[in-house]
């Protein structure tokens, strides 16, 4: 991965030292091989204040990051070339499992706030950024579109939702995608046959229609994925209600 900055991996790692190997073998994996966490940071994808909400958190990866790169970045230990990590985020994290919660609340301790919720049902606090990294494959179509809608509902005016999701009309980039998909629900206790995926233009149709702008950048890079990143901004002057 370009840029790869070794010494907040091993900071954001360090974290999970005391949650078990596969958590913290996990996490190293997971942060090594998956080019959009560092990528939030490297773009300065995130604002600097607000409120966050990572949907789907897992272990927390997302939040143990941006508060290492806070921690990093004032000990003068940082990336040079990429911006500043924001450092006054107020970091929320949810997710269904009770298990990868409890890690995820060793890890931050009072770092982060996290909550085991279900995305189909949730109500969001009024928030500035909500993250949702591939969540949506995991809901049925009206549910997908009962989340994006509640997300715009939740954020600010101008607020961002930054979304990964598989690319539907990629072809075998996105068969060799649904296989991997597929491999890890069954290794969750999902059923791999019940994911849901969509197209770049069926998503940037949904999102628009709850109420964003959207902007799109490939989120593959270095690995056989078919995955993009969607950029969205809530529009200031119209947001569809929750249903």
């Amino acid at each position: 991965m370009p840029g790869y900055p070794e010494a907040l991996h091993k900071a954001v790692v360090q974290r999970y030292a005391g949650c078990g190997r596969y958590a913290r073998g996990f996490v190293h994996h997971k942060l090594r091989l998956d080019p959009v966490f560092y990528a939030l940071l490297r773009h300065g994808y995130l604002p600097e204040r607000g409120r966050l909400f990572d949907l789907g958190c897992g272990y927390g990866i997302l939040p143990a990051l941006i508060a290492a790169a806070g921690e990093s970045y004032v000990r003068g230990d940082w990336p040079p070339g990429w911006p500043p990590p924001p450092r006054h985020l107020d970091l929320h994290g949810v997710d269904m499992s009770h298990r990868r919660l409890r890690v995820a609340r060793a890890a931050l301790g009072s770092a982060a706030h996290f909550e085991q919720a279900d995305l189909r049902t949730i109500r969001i606090q009024s928030c500035s950024v909500i993250v949702m990294l591939d969540v949506m494959l995991y809901l049925e179509p009206e549910e997908q579109e009962r989340l994006l809608k509640a997300a715009a509902t939740a954020l600010d005016p101008g607020g961002l939702l930054l979304m990964r999701e598989a690319d539907a009309a990629a072809g075998a980039a996105f068969r060799f995608t649904q296989w991997a998909e597929r491999v890890v629900a069954l290794f969750r206790g999902s059923s791999p046959w019940r994911l849901y995926y969509r197209s770049v233009a069926d998503w940037t149709d949904l999102l628009q229609s709850a109420g964003f702008s959207v902007q799109r950048e490939t989120m593959s890079q270095g690995t056989p994925f078919a995955n993009l990143f969607y950029i969205a901004r809530r529009n200031e002057k119209h947001v569809q209600p929750a249903v």
